[in-house]
């Protein structure tokens, strides 16, 4: 069975990832967002919100896979009398790990927003989109640390989802209800699907999974360009 390493720290990925029989390892990226993008322009020019939810994603996942990489070298170096540490991808080097890395935008009238910063900007960006849609893009990054093997393939691949979301016009008191939550200042969009935030969308057109953070059917395929059936990283 192939290790999936999930290079994000989001516990709304890691809850779908497990509701579809996968338990990943979870080690978070380092990775400078906003040098990362504002490199990637100077590069590429200005990136729409699709390319640049899938830059930050290769660079979450590349960064991860560079990283454990790095520690298995190290584990194997010769060293004192003390063991190298077992069960952990970090500590090891397992023959069989996948990094999968994400990033989510949503998207209103062509401009990104992302968390907000503070209170005030969560009730400002509910008031500027209630009533109204966005479209909410998650990028995924796949790089395959496998050995030959184990069917590695040294693969690195990705693709973005995008679904299109129609936000409830509801009033001032159940904004500053949702905000009071907190939950808001810690999501991209100031939004949530699968949470408190649920009875404030009304409909979307496109994946729900994506929505939530990780697109499986995006994964899924991602995956098979890498020769694995979805089946081999399930548990049951």
């Amino acid at each position: 069975m192939p290790r999936l390493v999930l290079a994000s720290q989001s516990p709304a990925r890691l809850a779908t990832l497990k509701s579809a029989g996968v338990t990943p390892e979870v080690v978070v990226s380092g990775v400078d967002e906003d040098k990362v993008l504002a490199d990637a322009t100077d590069r590429f020019g200005e990136l729409d919100p699709a390319d640049a939810v899938l830059v930050l994603a290769q660079a979450k996942a590349e960064e991860v896979a560079a990283r454990l990489e790095e520690s298995w070298a190290d584990a194997e170096a010769p060293a004192d009398d003390s063991p190298a540490g077992a069960g952990s991808p970090e500590t090891e080097a397992p023959a069989d790990v996948i990094v999968v890395g994400c990033d989510s935008m949503l998207e209103i009238d062509g401009t990104i927003v992302g968390k907000p910063a503070d209170a005030a900007a969560a009730r400002e960006r509910w008031r500027a989109m209630r009533g109204g849609k966005g479209v909410l893009h998650t990028g995924h990054w796949v790089v395959d640390l496998r050995d030959d093997a184990a069917g590695g393939t040294g693969g690195t691949l990705g693709s973005t989802s995008s679904t299109t979301v129609w936000f409830a016009d509801i009033d001032d008191d159940e904004i500053d209800a949702y905000v009071a939550t907190d939950e808001p200042l810690h999501v991209a969009g100031a939004f949530t699907i699968d949470g408190l935030g649920g009875p404030y969308v009304e409909r979307i057109e496109g994946d729900h999974h994506g929505v939530v953070g990780i697109s499986l059917p995006l994964l899924r395929e991602l995956l098979g360009d890498l020769n694995i059936p979805w089946r081999a990283l399930r548990e049951a």
